[in-house]
C-alpha cells in the first residue's frame, strides 16, 4: 500500500493559526516592488489586521518595528506589532490594521480633495522633520544617491557608455551637494499616496496612518516632499506641486527657492534611480510597471528643467532615453 504523501506545513497557516488572527478570512492586498507581500485578515465580527510576509527580506522587521515605535513616540500613526514569527515563520508580523483607504484611494475617490489632503502629507512631513531623528539610520549622502543609480545603467540603459555615467554621476553628486545641504531629517523615502492611510475621523497628523518605512534614513528634509510630490504611481498637477512646496517652506522656514531647487535635485536622483528599478522588474517579468515608466520620465524632465540643473540636462540627455525608445514602455 503506498504511504500518503506528507506536505511540509504551511508556515503562513501555523503562525496565523496560534494567534490572535486564527480562523480569519485572507483578503491579499496590493503589493509594491519589493519581495514583502500582504493580506487583510478580517474576524467574523468584522476586526481586522494586517499580514507581513517578508520572509525573503527578514532582516526588515526588525526596522519597521523600531520606525514604527518611534513614530508612535513622535504622536504620529504607525502600526502596533500584534505577533512575530520565529523559526520558519521568521519574517512573518501581525500588524494593526490602519485603514481600509489609502490616501491614494481616497484621490481616486474624490480628486478635489487633492488640495486638503496633500496639505495634511505635507504637515506630517513638516512635524516628521522638526523632531530628532533615532540614531543608527543610514544616511542618504550625495555620494550613496549617485551609488544608488546602479539600477539605472544596467538595466534602464545597460548600453550606456560608462565614462558618460561616471561624468554625470559627479556632476549630480556636486548639485546634490550645492542645493540639499545642512540639516538631515527622518526620510521614510517612499512616502507617497499608496503608502498614507487617511484616517477622515481623527485630528490633525492622525489623519494620516504610515506604511512601509522600514528603509528608512538620514536624508534632507526635501527627499520625502520630492517623493510625495513626484510620485510614480500618479500625477499631480503644477499647481498642487507648487502650492504645496510653497506650504512646506513657510512652515520650515527656508525660501521656497532653495526647496524647489533642492527637490528637483533630490527628485531627479530618486526617479533615476526609480526608471532603474523598474526596468529591472519589467525585464524579470512583471510587465505592468512599464505602464509607469513615462510619468517617471515625466518627473526626470521637469526637474533637469529647473535653472540650477541646467549643466545636468545635455549630459544625461546623452546617456538616457525616453521610455518609447528604450523597447521597455509600452
Amino acid at each position: 500500500m503506498t504511504e500518503p504523501v506528507r506536505l511540509p506545513p504551511d508556515p503562513v497557516a501555523a503562525f496565523l493559526a496560534a494567534g490572535p488572527a486564527a480562523g480569519w478570512r485572507r483578503e491579499a492586498l496590493a503589493g509594491d516592488a519589493s519581495a514583502r507581500r500582504y493580506e487583510r485578515l478580517v474576524a467574523p465580527d468584522g476586526r481586522t489586521a494586517i499580514l507581513m510576509d517578508a520572509r525573503r527580506e527578514p532582516a526588515s522587521c526588525g526596522p519597521f518595528l523600531r520606525i514604527a515605535a518611534h513614530l508612535r513616540g513622535l504622536g504620529l500613526v504607525a502600526p502596533r506589532l500584534l505577533q512575530r514569527g520565529t523559526g520558519p515563520a521568521d519574517g512573518l508580523l501581525l500588524v494593526e490594521d490602519l485603514g481600509t483607504e489609502t490616501l491614494a484611494a481616497r484621490l481616486a475617490r474624490r480628486p478635489e480633495e487633492a488640495p486638503h489632503l496633500y496639505a495634511a502629507a505635507v504637515d506630517l512631513l513638516v512635524r516628521l522633520g522638526a523632531a530628532p531623528p533615532p540614531e543608527g539610520l543610514d544616511t542618504l549622502s550625495p555620494a550613496r544617491l549617485v551609488a544608488m543609480l546602479e539600477p539605472l545603467w544596467q538595466h534602464y540603459t545597460p548600453g550606456a557608455d560608462a565614462d558618460g555615467a561616471r561624468r554625470f554621476g559627479t556632476a549630480l553628486q556636486e548639485a546634490l551637494a550645492r542645493l540639499a545641504p545642512g540639516r538631515l531629517v527622518l526620510s521614510l523615502r517612499d512616502f507617497h499616496a499608496e503608502n498614507l492611510v487617511w484616517r477622515e475621523a481623527a485630528q490633525g497628523t492622525g489623519r494620516l496612518g504610515l506604511l512601509d518605512f522600514q528603509d528608512a534614513v538620514l536624508a534632507p528634509p526635501e527627499y520625502d516632499l520630492a517623493s510625495l510630490l513626484r510620485d510614480a504611481r500618479r500625477d499631480t498637477e503644477a499647481a498642487l506641486r507648487s502650492a504645496m512646496t510653497a506650504r512646506f517652506a513657510a512652515a520650515t522656514g527656508q525660501p521656497r527657492e532653495r526647496v524647489e531647487a533642492a527637490g528637483a535635485a533630490l527628485g531627479l536622483a530618486r526617479n533615476l534611480r526609480i526608471l532603474g528599478v523598474f526596468a529591472r522588474l519589467i525585464r524579470s517579468g512583471r510587465p505592468g510597471y512599464a505602464v509607469l515608466l513615462p510619468r517617471v520620465w515625466r518627473h526626470v524632465e521637469d526637474d533637469l528643467a529647473h535653472p540650477a540643473l541646467a549643466g545636468l540636462a545635455p549630459m544625461l540627455r546623452g546617456l538616457v532615453a525616453p521610455p518609447e525608445r528604450t523597447g521597455l514602455a509600452p
